[in-house]
């Protein structure tokens, strides 16, 4: 497996990260055609209708992974993946000529397949460089991921030009022509400058399926479902995320996802040299574990509490003479007391950030790192009513806010992004180790499970919105899912050490750090 020629692996691998590139962006496109499309009022789908249209891309991309490893295992990635971006060219530019929700639909199922270009560009990869490079190479072909944030920044714009600025809304049609005519281009260059290359060792179905009867290979899925599937979810959710929690655009939501997913996709590539470096097992502690601690930092929701406040109780009896927002007037029964003065805290008399800090302003917001507060009191009784000795004539609120900051939370969320985006090439780092001889097929079922969560989780991020309420279930999910992977993960280990400490210590080395 290690590469005589570098000049010819390192084609080999521009190459394949160039359609893997392309392959991502045709992967997310109904993000932001299907927005665009509803909003401007082209097809009047449901909330639920769009739902699908986002997710089954993602789903097909994710299923044909396995089978996609398989055949490159035994055919060899140059056909592969060539296949695969033909075959999606296909579906992309008839989604053209789609006028209703069930074209849409199976044309979505169509150019779906190009989400499984991941598994035959992993083991294609992998042929072509030597076991302690193969975690570099792989962290380059990753970021390929950053055909999603390609789709993001450009789609739009090219959409308001093909539209004339949304005057001739039937222009949308030529973007998945645009999109299909790439592909074509792109599936042309790849068989033209690529060489193909198959795994040496021939395998019948059943000895190639056989690694899929290992836990270990499982735990790398789940693994790859919190980096990976997580940063496809995330994707797809921070929009109406940030739209719904801090009132922005969708324009400014779309670049701050935007800020979210194209550092996530570079990053890859230093987690493939960090995997090199110090090990996969290393990498994927600090991964769980730094994104553990932002998760945690996110689960206090930008929230408004109003709870009971430091009331007014008449320090005489009398009668009420005056009531207004600011002062209560009492005549008191004993004629020499005279008059007794109460002023009353009001909202009024709060400084114009306080009233900003909730919310009247959402646009004009101040940096609050901390939760703050205001109080006000308003009265409980009326002009000419007895009033006796230790009785409330004024009520006490206090209102406590919680800003959840954006600019703190982009940064939290931008650190998630990059830990998805090194543990991604971490966790691919593994299978070429462990699995030097079935890396399409375990890639693939890894990959399967990686993609499953970019379609699942968003479905149980609305389902837990729906059922609390509060956006940030979202982000304790992911924290449990992520901290079951750190445990399973630190137990394994701990397993293989035991069963190593019986094994001499230079036949250890020779299996690597990783």
């Amino acid at each position: 497996m290690a590469a005589n020629n570098p000049g010819k692996s390192h084609r080999m691998l521009f190459m394949t990260t160039l359609a893997f590139t392309v392959c991502f962006a045709v992967w997310m496109i109904n993000g932001v055609l299907v927005t665009f499309l509803v909003n401007n009022g082209v097809f009047k789908w449901s909330s639920i209708e769009v739902g699908w249209l986002l997710g089954v891309p993602v789903l097909v991309g994710a299923v044909f992974r396995l089978p996609v490893g398989i055949l490159t295992d035994k055919f060899g990635g140059r056909w592969v993946m060539t296949a695969i971006l033909l075959i999606s060219a296909v579906p992309m530019f008839f989604l053209s000529l789609a006028t209703s929700y069930s074209m849409f639909l199976l044309l979505s199922f169509g150019f779906g397949l190009a989400g499984s270009s991941f598994a035959a560009g992993v083991a294609y990869t992998s042929l072509w460089y030597p076991k302690e490079r193969q975690g570099t190479a792989l962290g380059i072909f990753g970021a390929g991921n950053i055909g999603a944030a390609l789709t993001t920044l450009f789609a739009p714009n090219l959409l308001r030009f093909l539209t004339d600025s949304g005057t001739q809304l039937d222009g949308w049609r030529n973007l998945p022509r645009i999109y299909a005519a790439v592909l074509v281009i792109i599936a042309v260059l790849f068989f033209l400058f690529t060489q193909n290359k198959i795994n040496p060792e021939v395998k019948p179905l059943s000895q190639r399926l056989a690694p899929l009867k290992q836990t270990r290979v499982w735990r790398f899925g789940l693994y790859y479902s919190v980096v990976f599937g997580g940063f496809v979810a995330l994707t797809q959710w921070l929009i109406p995320y940030y739209v719904n929690v801090y009132a922005l655009s969708i324009v400014a939501a779309g670049f701050m996802t935007t800020a979210f997913n194209l550092p996530s996709g570079i990053i890859r590539i230093a987690g493939g040299i960090l995997s090199d470096k110090i090990g996969a097992r290393t990498v994927l502690y600090w991964v769980f574990g730094t994104c553990i601690v932002c998760l945690f930092f996110l689960f206090l929701p930008r929230m408004e509490i109003r709870a009971p406040g430091q009331g007014i109780m008449s320090s005489k009896s009398g009668i009420v003479k005056l009531v207004s927002d600011s002062l209560i007037v009492l005549q008191s029964e004993v004629p020499e007391n005279g008059e007794l003065f109460f002023p009353l805290q009001t909202k009024k008399s709060e400084s114009h950030q306080a009233s900003i800090r909730f919310g009247i302003h959402h646009d004009e917001e101040g940096f609050l790192f901390l939760p703050t507060s205001i109080s006000w009191q308003e009265p409980v009784v009326k002009e000419g009513e007895q009033i006796f000795k230790g009785q409330l004539i004024a009520k006490g609120s206090t209102l406590i806010y919680f800003q959840a900051n954006k600019w703190i939370f982009t940064a939290l969320v931008f650190i998630i992004g990059l830990m998805f985006g090194i543990g991604s090439a971490a966790v691919f780092k593994h299978i070429p180790t462990y699995y030097p001889n079935d890396i399409g097929t375990v890639g693939g079922i890894v990959g399967v499970l990686g993609g499953l969560g970019g379609f699942i989780y968003p479905i149980i991020f609305g389902y837990l919105l729906n059922a609390t309420g509060v956006w940030t279930s979202s982000w304790i999910f992911l924290a449990a899912v992520t901290v079951l992977s750190l445990l399973l993960m630190h137990f394994a280990i701990v397993r293989i050490k035991v069963g190593l400490s019986s094994i001499p210590k230079d036949t250890i080395e020779k299996t690597g750090r990783n």
